[in-house]
Formats: C-alpha cells, sequence, structure tokens
C-alpha cells in the first residue's frame, strides 16, 4: 500500500537539500564471529516483508502538492541493499569505522528504497560486522530497535531461514505522475478535513472550560502560544565560540559505560539515567571548552523526544525535537545531574507536543536555507534509546556491542547512548569542521563521565573501545581484500 509521509518524516526528508544536514543513520553491529549468510539474507527477506517502507521507494508530488509517498518500487532486488565484503587491511575495528563513515556522509540512490546493509568478513580473530545504513525517513530510534527484532535472535543456534510472511501487504500499482497529483490532492484534503474535525471536536469542550473557568482557559491558552513560539523561534547565533563551522565531512567514535554504574551514580544525584547521561556531556563539553581556553556558561542542545505509542507500527518518525540551553559551565556533577533532569521534564512537559504535525507542516513550507541555519546554530545533540537488556545473536554469531551513529543534523557533534546486555555504547558522530581534534573532544567526554561515575563511589572504567580493540589486535598476514560480493 502507497503512504504519504507524515509532516514529520517529510521534515527529515526536505532537510537533505542541504549535504550538511544529511539525516542517514548508520547502526554496527559487532559480530564474534561470520553470520551464517543464507540464514542472514533469509532474515533480511522476510523483514522487508513485514515492513512494506524496506520495499518502497520515495516519490515527490511535483510543486509539493502533498508530502512525498512510500510507493512501492516494482524492481526491487535484495541484492541491491545486501552486501557482502572482505575486510580491508589492517582488518580492525577502525576499518569498520571508516566504512560507516563512508556510509554516513554519502547520500542514498534515491531511485530505490532508502536503506542499505553490507556484511565485513575478516577481521582479526575472525570477527565481522554488519553496517546497517538507514533513511532518518525510514526510521526513528525506538522503531529502529523494534525493527531489529525482526533480524536478532535471542537463540545462539541459527534456526531454519524464516520464509517471507505470506500476509504482507500486496503492493498498489504504480500509476505515474498523473496517479501521484490525484493522490496528492486527496490526500492534502482528507488533512484538511481532519484537522478541521479536530478543531470542532475540541471546540465545545474548550468553549465549555473557557465559560467555567475563564482565567486558567487564558492562561493555559497564553502558554500553549508561548510554547509554540519556542519551539519555532529562529536561532541565530552558536553558543560555543569554538565548535562554530559545518561540512560533510564526519569523525566517529564510541565511548562504553556501564548500565549499573551509570544508573547508580544518577540516583545518587537525584537523575536517571538519561540525567546522568547529559550531565557526562556537559561536563566533558566543559573540560573541552577550557583546554581550548573558551569558558563558556551554556550551550545549546537539540533532545528528539519520542511521541511514539504501543500501537504505532514499526517504521517512520513518532519524534519531535526541542532545543533548550543546558549549563556546561557547573563544575559539580551531582548539581548537573539535577539540573538536567529539571530541563529534560521541561522539555518532555511542553504544550506544544501536542502540535508537532502541524508545527512540521508550517516548517515544511519555510525556505530551506533558514531552516539550515537554524539547525547549524545548535551545538550538539543527544538521544538515549533503549536497547537490548540481554545478549542477542544474529544468524548464529554472538553480537559483542550494538550502537547507533545517528546524524549531526546541523550540530557539531551528535551522541547517542544505546544500551546493549549491560553497557551503554554511546556513539559519537562529530562534524570535523566544528571539531578539529575529535581525539580530545572524546577524552574530554570521558572525563565527563568519570565525574558523574564517582558520585556513587567505585565504578568500572569509562572505555572506548574502538581504540582499545586496535591497541590490542595484531594482525596476521591480511588475505587480499575483494570487491564488495552482492547476493545472488
Amino acid at each position: 500500500m502507497n503512504t504519504f509521509m507524515r509532516d514529520t518524516d517529510a521534515f527529515t526528508w526536505y532537510l537533505e537539500q542541504d549535504p550538511t544536514l544529511r539525516t542517514t543513520i548508520v547502526g554496527v553491529a559487532w559480530l564474534e564471529e561470520s553470520p551464517d549468510w543464507d540464514t542472514l539474507v533469509a532474515k533480511i527477506d522476510r523483514a522487508t516483508s513485514v515492513i512494506p517502507m524496506f520495499r518502497q521507494r520515495v516519490d515527490e508530488p511535483p510543486g509539493r502538492l502533498a508530502t512525498p509517498r512510500w510507493t512501492h518500487d516494482p524492481h526491487f532486488d535484495l541484492s541491491w541493499h545486501i552486501r557482502r565484503m572482505d575486510a580491508p587491511t589492517p582488518r580492525t575495528a577502525d576499518t569498520v569505522i571508516a566504512f560507516a563513515r563512508t556510509a554516513a556522509t554519502t547520500a542514498f540512490d534515491k531511485a530505490h528504497p532508502l536503506w542499505e546493509f553490507t556484511l565485513i568478513e575478516g577481521l582479526i580473530d575472525g570477527r565481522a560486522a554488519l553496517v546497517m545504513k538507514v533513511h532518518h525517513a525510514l526510521t526513528d530510534g525506538i522503531g529502529g530497535m523494534q525493527l531489529a527484532l525482526e533480524l536478532f535472535d535471542l537463540d545462539p543456534a541459527p534456526s531454519d531461514p524464516p520464509a517471507p510472511r505470506a500476509d504482507s501487504p500486496d503492493p498498489a500499482p504504480d500509476e505515474g505522475t498523473a496517479g501521484l497529483v490525484r493522490d496528492s490532492l486527496v490526500w492534502n484534503w482528507q488533512r484538511v478535513a481532519g484537522y478541521a474535525g479536530t478543531a470542532v471536536t475540541s471546540a465545545l469542550p474548550s468553549a465549555w472550560r473557557v465559560a467555567r473557568h475563564p482565567f486558567t482557559a487564558f492562561t493555559d491558552g497564553v502558554e500553549t502560544v508561548r510554547s509554540i513560539g519556542r519551539t519555532l523561534a529562529p536561532v541565530n547565533a552558536t553558543l560555543s565560540p569554538i565548535m562554530q563551522g559545518r561540512s560533510v565531512g564526519r569523525e566517529l567514535d564510541i565511548l562504553e559505560v556501564d548500565l549499573r554504574d551509570l544508573k547508580r551514580a544518577a540516583r545518587a544525584a537525584g537523575g536517571s539515567l538519561n540525567d546522568g547521561f547529559m550531565a557526562g556531556v556537559a561536563g566533558g563539553m566543559r573540560r573541552y571548552h577550557e583546554h581550548h581556553g573558551a569558558a563558556v556558561d551554556e550551550l545549546r542542545v537539540t533532545l528528539p523526544i519520542s511521541l511514539r505509542t504501543p500501537d504505532d507500527p514499526p517504521g517512520g518518525n513518532r519524534i519531535t525535537l526541542i532545543r533548550f540551553a543546558v549549563p556546561v559551565a557547573e563544575a559539580d556533577p551531582a548539581v548537573r545531574v539535577r539540573a538536567m533532569g529539571r530541563l529534560c521534564r521541561a522539555a518532555r512537559d511542553e504544550r506544544s507536543l501536542r502540535f508537532t504535525g502541524a508545527i512540521a507542516a508550517t516548517l515544511n513550507l519555510l525556505p530551506r536555507s533558514f531552516i539550515s541555519s537554524m539547525l547549524k546554530h545548535i551545538d550538539f545533540l543527544t538521544s538515549d534509546v533503549p536497547g537490548f537488556p540481554f545478549p542477542i545473536y544474529l544468524a548464529g554469531a554472538h553480537v559483542e556491542r550494538y550502537v547507533a551513529f545517528a546524524p549531526t543534523t546541523g550540530t557539531a557533534v551528535n551522541l547517542t547512548l544505546l544500551s546493549y546486555d549491560g553497557t551503554c555504547g554511546v556513539a559519537i558522530s562529530i562534524d570535523r569542521a566544528a571539531v578539529s581534534d575529535p581525539e580530545v573532544l572524546v577524552e574530554c567526554l570521558r572525563g565527563g563521565f568519570e565525574e558523574v561515575l564517582d558520585l556513587a563511589g567505585e565504578h568500572g572504567p569509562v572505555r572506548l573501545p574502538l581504540r582499545d580493540l586496535d591497541a590490542t589486535d595484531v594482525a596476521p598476514t591480511a588475505p587480499p581484500a575483494r570487491q564488495p560480493v552482492l547476493v545472488g
């Protein structure tokens, strides 16, 4: 079935008119050994039959008569999306990161569905990695974890390759441009009618509330308008005096913290896991600016807030973006944890969240240059995604670590925490024009997390696994690298 994008998905899609705002997510599953290839292909085949968007391309109506539409790809070829290759020298963790970095900065071919999976084999000690490149319009972080349920197993023994689901929806026929224009006009009419119906449905209760409690109703209305104003307010200056540049270049790194240690430290200061995570990031940012002799009181962050409900299907974006300033000059980690808690709760309570679709529709009508300018003045972006609390397997291979590098979306740095089997893996995507010394930034972030963990006393180390892996791996004579091999 062909469906039009929600306004929030369309917002993500339109951002890519500016390449520096490319919205590609790159997940990496690090494996102890190579998975069974036939089983892996069969599982991906089944997953794409369950989730229609993975077999659909994007069609844009002429003149933006409607948001882009997911349309069945009549030439869908699984082998175009799944690749298998031997790791080139030095066959270490950095080999995988170099591939992931290229994937994150390369645009999709929009004639095809917006995803690519590459299995990299022949890493040192027989290890492998699956690099999963997905467009953000296809899914958000939580939706991505729901999709992962179709791919990963709880049992180390690979089962028989699953057959594609027989009850997958039948594809709608492609009726060309004329059909797309017709459907766009119908969809827009239905959307306007839906907004009008919602307004009428809420009008009588609102009128009754105004009659009974006029002052409260007036105050609520004013606060709602102010909240929408805060969401739409332009941002004209970057708060960081040193993380100013923006480009398409990226550096990727990973920081790992024990999940129990971070929860325990956050609780000691009266906060949540996310509060501790953001306090650690803020401490790292303070250290980095002090390192450069550019102390700063506040930095502006973008925080994705999930609007996903249990009834929402996997795929698509069910998030909204809220931006606000956070204190980074505060040296006391406990004070930072509590401050982050207050600010994040206020963000999640914003009245504008109820109008996310309408706000996105409004932003989609504005010039891209205006939107780009706003996003490029945000200093950093953080996201906290709950992952698997237990070990998982991919076609018989144990997953050692699982991280997701999310797009910077115009910021200098994106830090995405994804928990897996007792470990918080923080995937760090850095804009190279904003941060000329990414190794220094990552070390400063490690120090910021150490400050938070110290709140609860003894704790495990904050690890930089990419550097640890490459430092301890000693490569035997590497086999010659072969070109990527397509399925089929």
